[in-house]
């Protein structure tokens, strides 16, 4: 019983408007009135609550200066009940107005200090107050903006069906998180559409080549061919062969530039090894010798694509090499927390200038795109593929004396 496909997910609720249209709704809650309404509803509360704090204050002053009064009368005489209140024993009404007038006046002045700083008190708690919920209310506008800035995290983690589906008013961040849906919507089908292509091309050129190897190795296999035919022959398998690789080679290309999803643990050196094992007999033919140590270390990944990436590098370093008395040395070991495949080999003299030129796909070191043994070009595109699909990276230097450096980073 074939299986039930699941949902497609549903598409969020279009705007009520068009925003391509430039004539727009005056009363559109955009984020321009949101952020006006906040804080300007904001410094009114503000200044009514400063307000209210100030007259508060300025009532008890006054009220306390009224219940302490400077002087008092005791049996028809007028004393003072502070040093600074200075009344005359015997004097005019002028100078006993005087007096009090200066008294009252001291008065004046204690109650405005302490009136100005109860307020910078009062000042100090309601900018606090202030700058706390002014922080959580921008954090609550600017949190579509975070949905949005998550989902695009996801989707450049090859995550295509992931969508914002932002709910609210029809205001710039709903324009925008739309937008981008829309746009998620039609990366996906473009890749949904590559991803087929490549599966059919590659269904539809492995079929004639590998008819093609099958005769061509029936014909080899005569004992009675004659001898123009088997070289001839044998020069159409190498050829087949050749084309094979490519293919093969843009396949595994097509396929690591997406991220990995299915990671298991992997050890580094054992993928090595196992690389090292397969380039062995290609080492020994040419004369390079193998060598290196190999600390264990595990990284998340396909351990598949890990190993072609290993190989790749060996099966450059061992061809592009000297003659006679070459080396490949293929180091892992953990550095700074992240695995790190080292393999550095001998050989001719690359110029710094060349190194970027060498991740192209079809292009070699001093070789024509096309007529050359040593591969088809790919290698070391594919092995960048990879290794940023794992989320690592691949960089080369110049070895001095002659050869490469290639250093391949992992996340553990």
């Amino acid at each position: 019983m074939a299986a039930t496909p699941a949902p497609h997910p549903q598409a969020p609720p279009k705007p009520t408007w068009d925003p391509r249209d430039p004539v727009r709704p005056l009363l559109r809650p955009t984020i321009r009135i949101r952020l006006t309404l906040l804080y300007g509803g904001m410094f009114l509360i503000a200044g009514i609550l400063l307000l209210s704090i100030i007259y508060l204050f300025t009532a008890q002053s006054l009220t306390d200066s009224v219940a302490s009064l400077p002087f008092k009368i005791v049996e028809g005489k007028v004393l003072p009940t502070t040093a600074e209140c200075v009344l005359p024993d015997n004097g005019t009404g002028e100078q006993f107005n005087a007096a009090v007038s200066i008294c009252l006046r001291h008065e004046t002045d204690l109650a405005l200090q302490d009136l100005l700083r109860r307020s910078l008190f009062a000042l100090l708690g309601l900018s606090i107050i202030a700058f706390a919920f002014g922080y959580a209310m921008a954090g609550r506008v600017l949190s579509p903006l975070g949905r949005i800035t998550r989902t695009a995290r996801q989707v450049a983690g090859s995550d295509l069906a992931r969508r914002i589906e932002l709910d609210g008013p029809d205001d710039e961040l709903k324009e925008l998180a739309d937008t981008f849906d829309e746009m998620l919507d039609r990366l996906e089908r473009a890749f949904t559409a590559q991803q087929r292509f490549v599966a059919n091309a590659s269904h539809e050129l492995r079929t004639p080549l590998a008819i093609n190897r099958t005769l061509l190795e029936v014909h080899l296999s005569d004992p009675g061919a004659p001898v123009e035919l088997q070289q001839l022959g044998k020069t159409l398998l190498a050829t087949n062969e050749r084309s094979e690789q490519l293919v093969e080679g843009l396949l595994l290309l097509a396929r690591s530039d997406n991220q990995i999803i299915d990671r298991k643990p992997v050890d580094l050196a054992e993928v090595a090894e196992r690389a090292v094992d397969q380039v062995h007999a290609e080492a020994e033919a040419r004369g390079v010798e193998m060598r290196g140590e190999r600390a264990p270390v595990v990284v998340q990944g396909n351990g598949v694509l890990l190993e072609r990436i290993a190989l790749n590098l060996l099966q450059n370093a061992v061809r592009y090499n000297v003659p006679d008395g070459g080396w490949v040395e293929v180091t892992t070991e953990a550095q700074h927390g992240q695995a790190v495949l080292v393999v550095s080999n001998t050989g001719p003299v690359v110029p710094a200038y060349e190194i970027d030129n060498l991740f192209e796909p079809f292009r070699r070191l001093r070789q024509e795109r096309t007529g050359s043994d040593k591969g088809v070009g790919l290698g070391l595109s594919i092995a960048r593929s990879v290794a940023r699909a794992h989320g690592g990276r691949i960089s080369a230097e110049p070895r001095e004396g002659g050869g490469l450096v290639m250093r391949v980073t992992l996340p553990i």
